[in-house]
């Protein structure tokens, strides 16, 4: 029995999987198990990852969920601790997961969830939100439910006790966490499980991404509102706080379209997913989750307490099949 496995949702992520699977190789903590959950990939991503000692499960692009996605890779692990992470991130040092399952040897922790960065692909507001939701010093007992499943650490015990919701459009670690305090048990945030995160999103895909969490945001706190002046004064605030900043370190007219793109769908997402009032229907379930159409696709088989930043090689994608 693996004392931490490593759950990795996947879809179509050729382009950073290996970097990833390489990434947990030269990690510190060596007794692992790796399982990839995949739905429905037609790239090079399954061909790229089994060059690594992984166990793959399969889920229906029609039957997916995030958290049916992660129950089903929860069931077929066999960790004290599960970690999650997303297929399009990866470690930046080589002990991530040592920082990361740290704190759960204080048996009133539930969760831990590790600091989050972008890359030179990142536009310059996800960088914003990154340094926003993800800061440079640890929390042990951060009192909110907040939390994020591209980096994480839960028990496996407390996820037999309540697995994640499958009905939800997104969110789902947001759900579980509020769950766990509901229950009195601590929520841990790590600063020093850090990894890098790409979004590489075309303008719908942010507005989508919003969207459905905000659909699961009511879902899960239904009192909660988003009003039309919500997406005004809230993207107007952000689009100023973002320019003012990147006019500081000039670098304001490369990145003043992206900023108000992004910000824009960010929001207007935000206020259309609140808006979402009846049940979320099959359709849109498949456009929430797959903004390109499956049928339009042809199937085609700094601190001194830190660990030692990974040496990645420089590896085309091309390349790397």
């Amino acid at each position: 029995m693996s004392k931490i496995s490593i759950i990795v949702r996947c879809y179509n992520e050729e382009e950073h999987i290996g970097r990833l699977l390489a990434g947990i190789s030269q990690q510190t903590e060596r007794d692992v198990e790796i399982i990839l959950v995949d739905s429905g990939s037609t790239d090079a991503t399954l061909s790229i990852a089994s060059r690594y000692p992984i166990k793959v499960i399969y889920v229906s692009p029609d039957e997916f969920s995030f958290g049916r996605a992660l129950n089903l890779g929860c069931k077929a692990a066999c960790g004290e601790y599960l970690v999650f992470i997303s297929a399009h991130c990866w470690p930046v040092y080589n002990d991530w997961l040592k920082q990361l399952t740290r704190p759960l040897s204080d048996p009133t922790v539930a969760l831990v969830y590790g600091k989050q960065r972008g890359s030179e692909k990142s536009q310059f507001s996800e960088h914003q939100i990154f340094t926003s939701w993800f800061p440079d010093h640890s929390n042990s007992n951060q009192g909110s439910p907040f939390c994020n499943n591209a980096n994480c650490a839960i028990r496996q015990d407390l996820w037999k006790e309540s697995p994640y919701n499958e009905e939800l459009t997104g969110l789902e670690d947001l759900a579980w966490a509020k769950t766990a305090i509901d229950k009195g048990y601590h929520i841990a945030y790590s600063a020093e499980a850090e990894i890098v995160h790409v979004h590489t999103e075309t303008p719908h895909r942010i507005y989508n991404r919003y969207r459905r969490e905000a659909i699961a945001l009511k879902a899960i706190f239904p009192q909660e509102k988003f009003t039309l002046w919500d997406f005004i004064s809230l993207s107007t605030m952000n689009i100023i706080g973002d320019c003012i900043i990147a006019k500081k370190n000039r670098i304001l007219y490369k990145n003043i379209k992206d900023i108000l793109t992004f910000r824009l769908m960010q929001f207007w997402g935000a206020y259309r997913g609140n808006s979402q009032c009846k049940k979320v229907s099959a359709d849109l379930k498949r456009v929430l989750y797959y903004p390109n159409n499956l049928k339009n696709v042809n199937n085609t088989s700094k601190k001194d307490n830190r660990g030692e930043r990974i040496k990645y090689c420089s590896v085309s994608r091309l390349e790397d099949r």
